[in-house]
């Protein structure tokens, strides 16, 4: 995606830790194909399989030797990508069906690693099959929201297949920006002239602006928040054509978007976040050793940044909410516990609605549940306070209490810290107040 004019919630999150989770949806590029196709839009023909037996019949339906099979995952950077297997590349060239099973074989049911799955990688599930297309020009089409103009930006470059954050860098002219007033769309003039400004000329020129009002009505219809078109391409013979579509949609519009949003793809997210999901608890994981259990996306925010102030580094976003039951703040230990990197863990809640007795009949439940081995700093100030302080005192349960969350914060750095090194020698360390 773009990034100079829009962000998932997520990403903005793991670099600056200034937003609450937001989770769009993306779906696979053979599903935004079917959109595109559905609204109008030309696309390569194509078919997805599961097996490699599905990729050979893929290919022979389609009936040419120019074939092009893509490993489907929810990741960029694919064709410079590699498989577990030993297969280098999820973007190939192929010329038969028989070459179309022998890569799926390498593909499917195997992990692919890219610059942005990072070094757990993603499972390819599918592959997409697609006619091979000889072009002429590759453009960049993109329509985003953007906050500047409060509505949404179409992000658009001569200089397409290839990654457009360099392009913006390298030749910030190369650029074309067109913002869109919401209320009265994307005029089929505007989108000529972008065409023009783009360099597509005769029957290309209409057809590019054609595309580009389709493009924006289905960015309207289906609440998406990005549609990413990389590359839009003039073949050679004159056509205007997706080659590769990224979609992404709001949320909020799910209870609208029913059909769309069943197309959700959990197996390419992060376990721990679709668990939460499920417990209605905001979860993201990040890279540090220490553990975060918060209500509030507030508090939570400045728990992070404490830690941080004291040398350490969060392993979570975790915010349990205001209403949370004891079951849920259970769950929540349990997802911050799957994390092997974890080295101790935080709790900071501050009772309003969320009542403190509630929370430490939930750690304690989870501590038992578990047999946690990490230690574990417990901060809860507010409603029924004194109840909580109780549960966890006469649970016989090695928790390390306190009530400044300054102290606190230092406290679980330095015993993450100890924990860390005991780990790395092998040796386990469990450790108590005197």
């Amino acid at each position: 995606m773009f990034r100079l004019f829009a962000n998932s919630s997520k990403n903005a999150l793991r670099s600056s830790a200034k937003t609450q989770q937001v989770r769009n949806l993306s779906i696979h590029e053979y599903m935004s194909a079917n959109l595109l196709s559905e609204a109008g839009i030309k696309v390569p023909k194509g078919s997805v399989a599961s097996t490699p037996a599905e990729a050979y019949e893929a290919a022979k339906k389609l009936g040419t030797t120019d074939l092009v099979i893509k490993a489907q995952v929810l990741a960029g950077g694919r064709g410079k990508g590699h498989f577990d297997s030993g297969l280098k590349g999820g973007v190939k060239t192929i010329y038969s069906p028989e070459e179309a099973r022998d890569l799926a074989s390498k593909m499917i049911g195997h992990k692919i690693f890219t610059k942005q799955t990072g070094a757990s990688g993603k499972d390819c599930n599918k592959v997409f099959i697609v006619e091979r297309k000889y072009v002429r020009r590759e453009y960049y089409f993109a329509i985003l929201m953007d906050r500047a103009t409060r509505g949404p930006v179409i992000v658009a470059s001569s200089q397409g297949g290839v990654d457009i954050e360099s392009v913006a860098e390298e030749n910030p002219d190369a650029i074309v920006k067109l913002p869109i007033d919401i209320k009265k769309g994307l005029s089929i003039e505007a989108a000529q002239g972008l065409a023009d400004k783009l360099g597509f000329v005769g029957n290309a020129r209409e057809e590019a602006a054609d595309t580009f009002v389709k493009l924006y009505k289905l960015f309207l219809a289906k609440d998406a928040t990005q549609i990413e078109i990389n590359p839009l391409v003039e073949t050679s013979d004159n056509q205007v054509m997706c080659m590769d579509a990224k979609f992404g949609f709001d949320d909020n519009a799910s209870f609208r978007q029913k059909d769309v949003f069943a197309l959700r793809d959990p197996t390419q997210e992060d376990p721990r976040e679709v668990q939460a999901e499920k417990w209605d608890l905001n979860y993201i994981g990040l890279d540090g050793r220490i553990g975060c259990l918060v209500n509030g996306a507030g508090l939570a925010m400045s728990t992070m940044d404490i830690i941080k102030l004291h040398g350490g580094e969060p392993a979570n976003f975790l915010d349990v909410g205001g209403s949370a039951s004891t079951k849920q703040i259970s769950e929540a230990f349990k997802i911050i516990s799957s994390d092997s990197g974890v080295s101790a863990a935080l709790v900071n809640i501050f009772g309003g609605i969320m009542r403190c007795d509630v929370v430490a009949q939930g750690i304690i439940d989870a501590v038992k549940e578990l047999d946690l081995k990490i230690p574990l700093v417990v901060r809860l100030q507010g409603t029924n306070v004194e109840e909580g302080k109780k549960l966890i005192n006469e649970s016989g349960i090695a928790i390390f209490p306190c009530d400044d969350l300054d102290k606190a914060a230092e406290l679980v750095v330095n015993l993450s810290d100890i924990t860390s090194l005991a780990q790395k020698v092998g040796v386990h360390a469990k450790l108590s107040l005197e």
